[in-house]
């Protein structure tokens, strides 16, 4: 009898320690339409977004279920970059490393086409290793619509009943000079993404008006998502 209820007590602690509140995968669109500054605005942005007081509050909120973060850039249809692969977040010391890292990372010569449709469906692949977790979010950033690839429509409707939510961020033009122009192409962007991107229950698409404006978007996402997690998810 107690060999059986030792047995339990390892299974049920096992089962504990495997809790996984949500699994987040974040694609950065490194296209060609993302120059080198850009680059670097959007990288050390996520690293300064996941060091923001109210982002690692929410992150920690309960350990014993921790998120689970994956990182990664796209552009063409067969290019997507691993920066960061599934971690456990337990503590402010995991998210400064993933900090560090992302600071550090070097651009890869990525092909210039934008295939949003085939990131879509990588960031998929990558939350499929995920089927534990409460929740399965992917957040996708984008500067523009797709040009290469299957089309974002083909890609939702595949992923109808795959369990996983998919929220945008879409960055308008950093030239100022454009005016009112910069507000027209970041709404005619974030139209494209609310048709034919995000997918399932509170899906939304957040707006950084130019690169210069990530960080700050990017943390109000991070944010919405994090805090939307309730205990309904469990189930």
């Amino acid at each position: 009898m107690i060999r059986v209820l030792s047995f339990l007590l390892i299974i049920l602690a096992n089962s504990a320690a495997s809790e996984c509140r949500q699994a987040l995968a974040l694609g950065l669109d490194v296209s060609g339409s993302v120059d080198s500054r850009e680059y670097r605005l959007q990288v050390d942005g996520l690293a300064t977004a996941l060091q923001r007081p109210e982002v690692v509050r929410l992150i920690l909120s309960d350990i014993g279920a921790p998120v689970q973060l994956a990182i990664f850039e796209w552009s063409e249809p067969h290019h997507q970059r691993m920066l960061l692969h599934w971690t456990e977040i337990r503590t402010t010391q995991d998210l400064a490393r993933i900090s560090t890292l992302l600071n550090n990372v070097k651009r890869s010569s990525a092909p210039r086409g934008t295939a949003v449709g085939s990131a879509m469906l990588f960031g998929a692949e990558l939350l499929s290793q995920k089927q534990g977790c409460w929740k399965r979010t992917l957040d996708l950033s984008g500067d523009g619509k797709h040009n290469l690839g299957p089309h974002p429509r083909e890609a939702k409707r595949m992923l109808q009943t795959s369990g996983i939510t998919i929220n945008g961020l879409v960055i308008g033009a950093d030239d100022p000079t454009h005016g009112d122009k910069r507000y027209v192409q970041v709404g005619e962007l974030s139209a494209y993404y609310n048709a034919w991107v995000i997918l399932g229950p509170g899906a939304f698409v957040e707006v950084a008006l130019g690169f210069e404006a990530y960080e700050d978007a990017m943390t109000r996402k991070l944010v919405r998502e994090l805090k939307g997690l309730t205990l309904s998810d469990a189930q």
